[in-house]
């Protein structure tokens, strides 16, 4: 499983936001230079260039440039892959856009997004059974992980037929449970996200009504750094952009070094070639650093931000002591911001792959 794995722990990993906004986080950063950081990762098809770069070589030749030793260091949980960088014991963190707000950003860890990776173009989706329009779904049971991805694509799908939350009622499932809950006779209605989703799709009368394809660059995943740790050692970020752009731009490649490259992530992943590969075509990779950074810039992200963070202060997950969904501060390119401009905690950081654009890596 690729992208499940990515999403499984999104529960508890929402448990822990209702926290986070009261619990400082126990950080090792400095403010002094150094030469060795940590990166972690976890499965998931959109962050498979990080393990395969460090396997390559690719690692190992950006770090020495800039002095550097790099450890790209696999975490079997998602969560818990979140929850050390958010404590400290990584550097940086391959995460979800809505996961980096809630967790550090919330909890009060300053975090730059240094790299955007890609966005759910399709690995996302709501379901429905006997039709053919999502407008169809109002009154029904929605079966779905509660407080996930899932539930902001269900929302902002009923959004944009006119409707809301309340006209549905949700049943909390998780992503383990999900594709034998959809096979009953009373789930008509479920939200989901691949591979579960692409098994969901073969169910007899079902078809998928709304999808992460239809809010495209909202769903986005992220490599995000220690501000501090950036700030002090600059030439990690320009190595982190170094290693993406060069990994990313050989999976592209169609020749038998791309295809090696594929199957070797594939392999890492624990997936099939064409498993991998399903995966990806439903994942837009920024392999362009001047697409990411046009992205990254534009004001589409920012009433992306905004539609998250309403939707994660109107869940809780900035925990009991925010009061406003402005008090997780969050700034963007051209020295815009969104919140609380006193406590930015979220940086949206497009200095490194404009670097990259430019060449000057």
């Amino acid at each position: 499983m690729l992208t499940g794995i990515r999403y499984a722990g999104r529960m508890a990993l929402m448990a822990c936001a209702l926290l986070a906004a009261s619990c400082s986080p126990s950080t090792n950063t400095s403010t002094e230079p150094r030469t060795e950081f940590s990166i972690g990762w976890s499965i998931y098809a959109g962050w498979m260039p990080w393990p395969y770069a460090q396997q390559a070589g690719i690692v190992k030749k950006w770090a020495d440039k800039y002095g550097l030793k790099i450890n790209i260091v696999q975490v079997n949980d998602y969560v818990e892959s979140v929850n050390q960088y958010t404590a400290g014991k990584l550097d940086g963190v391959t995460v979800a856009n809505m996961d980096a707000l809630t967790i550090p950003a919330a909890g009060g860890k300053d975090t730059s997004a240094i790299i955007v990776g890609d966005y759910s173009n399709g690995n996302d989706g709501v379901m429905l059974k006997g039709a053919d329009t999502l407008a169809a779904i109002k009154g029904r049971q929605v079966y779905l992980a509660e407080l996930s991805v899932s539930h902001y694509l269900l929302a902002r799908g009923l959004s944009s037929v006119g409707m809301a939350l309340k006209d549905v009622k949700t049943v909390n499932t998780s992503d383990a449970d999900i594709v034998g809950a959809f096979a009953t006779p009373e789930a008509t209605a479920a939200v989901a996200w691949n591979p579960q989703l692409s098994v969901m799709k073969a169910t007899k009368s079902a078809k998928m009504v709304f999808s992460s394809a239809d809010i495209p660059g909202e769903i986005l995943d992220l490599l995000v750094v220690d501000t501090a740790t950036l700030k002090a050692n600059p030439n990690l970020g320009k190595a982190l952009a170094g290693i993406w752009y060069e990994t990313t731009a050989l999976m592209q490649r169609q020749d038998a070094e791309g295809k090696a490259a594929r199957a070797a992530m594939a392999k890492l992943a624990g997936a099939k070639p064409e498993m991998f590969d399903s995966q990806l075509s439903t994942t837009y990779l920024y392999t362009d650093p001047k697409a990411a950074v046009a992205a990254t810039s534009a004001p589409a992200l920012i009433t992306t931000m905004t539609r998250v963070r309403d939707f994660s202060f109107s869940k809780g997950l900035f925990g009991q002591g925010a009061k406003s969904a402005d008090a997780v501060g969050m700034s963007f390119p051209g020295n815009k911001t969104l919140g609380d401009a006193n406590h930015v905690t979220l940086r949206f950081d497009a200095s490194y792959m404009q670097m990259a654009a430019d060449g000057k890596l």
